[in-house]
């Protein structure tokens, strides 16, 4: 590989990681696992954030092409400045296990509402299996729930964000395969791993490594001149 290939893919590697360990998605994925098959729940999970990835990095390249090149490094700059200090702050205002706490609570009103919809009687599953979207009945509903809580729960979010400034900014090959490694060594750990790998995680730490590696990645490329 190039030099600007493995640049990129370290970035957007040490990038991912740091950013989703601790993640919503990051619980979302090691509750999920607590509940239903690991596999489906790692598909989801998995296919989700590919799909997320190769978008997110589609978008930082188009930007170079549709924007100046300068106004996209300066933008991107900004970014990594922004979210280092974003990252900083969440590091000393929130406490270790709230995030944890907060997307378990969320999933759980999920559950409890879906639970109360499937009691209508012994004869009602075999017409919803008749009535089921034909989406679901290619792909398991469970795998489809993994990727719809994973899909949205990343759009938007500092990762997906920071993807996008990455890709504008660096080899847009070598930040899609440090993104994909990267999500499926954190997904894989939280569905493995599970509530007890999630309850050791170090939050505030963390933030803190992420805060300061979006921090160097912007002193860096204040100080590096556009092509």
């Amino acid at each position: 590989m190039s030099h600007s290939v493995v640049q990129g893919f370290t970035k957007s590697l040490a990038m991912t990681v740091l950013s989703e360990i601790g993640d919503k998605t990051f619980f979302a994925a090691a509750i999920l696992a607590m509940r239903y098959p690991r596999k489906l729940v790692l598909v989801g999970c998995l296919s989700a954030l590919l799909v997320m990835t190769i978008l997110s990095v589609l978008l930082g390249w188009a930007a170079p092409n549709l924007i100046p090149r300068q106004l996209t490094h300066h933008i991107t700059t900004l970014l990594f400045f922004g979210f280092g200090l974003w990252s900083l702050w969440d590091a000393f205002k929130e406490g270790e296990a709230e995030e944890f706490a907060e997307v378990e609570a969320e999933l759980d009103a999920n559950f409890k509402t879906n639970g109360s919809a499937k009691q209508n009687g012994k004869g009602g599953d075999d017409l919803k299996k008749q009535s089921r979207p034909f989406l679901t009945q290619l792909f398991s509903p469970i795998l489809l729930k993994a990727f719809s809580i994973t899909f949205f729960g990343e759009w938007g979010d500092k990762s997906q964000l920071a993807t996008i400034g990455l890709a504008a900014d660096e080899n847009p090959f070598g930040v899609v395969l440090g993104g994909i490694l990267g999500h499926a060594l954190c997904t894989t750990a939280a569905v493995l791993g599970g509530k007890s790998l999630a309850k050791q995680i170090s939050e505030k730490l963390i933030a803190l490594s992420g805060g300061v590696l979006f921090i160097v990645f912007g002193i860096q490329s204040f100080l590096s001149t556009v092509e």
